[in-house]
């Protein structure tokens, strides 16, 4: 049986001294541990998480409507951290190429079965196992690299070298997509306090006939993240700012997910049902999210970075990546 070879140009990748060194399962740790031993069950019910609800449905949509909108036409983009691959096919865009970068084989093994397959369809991406915090991966390599997902968050006490290892993979013009959580959410007072089915009747009407309802009545905060779990670190936009704006990246999309009713799945519900309402919610969760004032407390932040100065593509991967490829043959 032949395998696939990652890369069609079958230019050679040379070793980055940088990360070669690093193997994924080298290094001891709470969280990383749990990562490298998900069982079948758990990955089963990752997937799960944006599915078979209303709720479930405005947080994945409103991650596939900014993964489109900041699409690139071409070179290589990595997601670091895929899970099983919910949003993956929608990384990079039209002729990029793919790579899949996670500590658990079982979570890429289900990337590859839930892969959309079909000759319209996104490119069979390359997989590797490997840690993001030593990703064996070529130094500016990547026209967009990702990390949905929190991440960083759940990096902990590595997560600053996380954020260093990701953002030293982009390349010159490229685009960084991140998730992270700031705080523990909020929701619309004016949304609240109205019935569902007035919630849906309301949001039939023009967004910008609601925007200024909403935002004049204000946000209720919800519950904060448990700080006591040092595996798990919060990271605002203005933590997030000094590094990549070190690195020489301008922030061009910040957005908190569903700070509106991202918390109240009966009125989710009954929007819903209504198509014209569902398209305002999507429309105006995205206009409020984007305000800064939803920034510090959002409990999922999405941030979209871009590097300057477009440079030439190059292929991505090390020697020690080539052992660590799985295409649709290779994982087993």
């Amino acid at each position: 049986m032949t395998r696939r070879p990652l890369d069609p140009s079958g230019r050679p990748p040379r070793p980055n001294p940088a990360t070669a060194s690093h193997r994924a399962d080298d290094e001891p740790g709470g969280a990383r541990e749990r990562f490298l031993d998900l069982d079948r069950y758990r990955v089963e019910r990752e997937w799960q998480r944006y599915q078979g609800t209303p709720q479930r449905d405005l947080f994945r949509q409103l991650r596939e409507r900014f993964l489109r909108r900041h699409g690139v036409g071409s070179g290589w983009a990595v997601e670091i951290g895929p899970g099983p691959g919910r949003f993956s096919p929608l990384i990079g865009g039209p002729g990029t190429r793919r790579l899949l970068l996670d500590l658990s084989l079982e979570m890429l093994r289900k990337a590859r079965e839930t892969w959309p397959r079909g000759p319209d369809l996104p490119v069979f991406p390359g997989f590797v196992r490997g840690d993001g915090t030593h990703p064996p991966l070529r130094v500016g390599a990547f026209r967009q690299v990702v990390a949905l997902g929190n991440p960083l968050g759940f990096s902990g006490e590595a997560a600053e070298q996380f954020l260093g290892a990701t953002l030293a993979l982009l390349a010159p013009g490229g685009t960084l997509l991140l998730e992270t959580v700031a705080g523990g959410g909020e929701r619309s007072r004016y949304l609240a306090r109205l019935p569902p089915k007035a919630v849906q009747r309301l949001l039939a009407a023009p967004v910008l006939a609601v925007r200024p309802r909403v935002e004049r009545e204000g946000f209720q905060p919800l519950g904060d993240p448990d700080d006591a779990r040092k595996e798990f670190r919060r990271f605002g936009l203005a933590e997030l700012l000094p590094e990549l704006q070190r690195r020489g990246l301008e922030v061009v999309e910040a957005m908190a997910v569903a700070p509106m009713v991202g918390s109240e799945p009966e009125r989710i519900a009954a929007v819903r049902s209504e198509p014209a309402s569902w398209a305002h919610l999507l429309e105006l969760e995205e206009l409020i999210g984007r305000g800064p004032a939803r920034h510090r407390r959002a409990a999922a932040l999405l941030v979209a970075a871009r590097r300057p100065d477009v440079g030439p593509d190059h292929s991505p991967l090390t020697a020690e990546a080539r052992s660590r490829v799985r295409d649709d043959r290779g994982i087993k």
